[in-house]
């Protein structure tokens, strides 16, 4: 009788090492892929940024008679109209409240003043104008 001495360790080892292979070279391609996309994003060009909207913004405190604690002034200073809207993210709500304030398009007309009111500690507002970038503020 001839007994084998058949084990299935040798086999099983460089099928092992081929799939380790496959995986490094499939983890090499994608890390070359994800550095060809960060350089692209990268590589555009700082002139596609919109302007800051021609814009003075003031935060003021009111007494507790007026509309307050805090308004917001916004002062068109370009030579024409600006469309402006605004968007309020209060800090402090009421569950009766929503948390998101809009305010509906305004035409500020040049050197004219715009006052947002009923405005609360860290609120953050948002400016936004047509073919301008849009103004983050937070509330002192």
């Amino acid at each position: 009788m001839t007994l084998s001495n058949t084990s299935s360790t040798p086999s099983v080892v460089p099928r092992t090492a081929l799939v380790a292979l496959c995986c490094s070279f499939l983890l090499a391609i994608m890390q070359t892929q994800a550095v060809k996309a960060a350089d692209t994003a990268v590589a555009q060009p700082l002139a596609d940024k919109a302007p800051a909207p021609p814009l003075t913004c003031t935060f003021e405190r009111v007494t507790e008679g007026e509309t307050g604690p805090y308004i917001l002034k916004l002062k068109n200073t370009s030579g024409g109209a600006i469309k402006v809207s605004v968007q309020v993210l209060s800090s402090v709500t009421f569950h009766a409240n929503s948390r998101v304030r809009n305010f509906p398009a305004h035409v500020i007309d040049p050197g004219q003043v715009w006052t947002i009111t009923e405005l609360a500690a860290s609120d953050k507002v948002t400016v936004s104008a047509e073919g301008f970038a849009p103004l983050d503020l937070v509330v002192p």
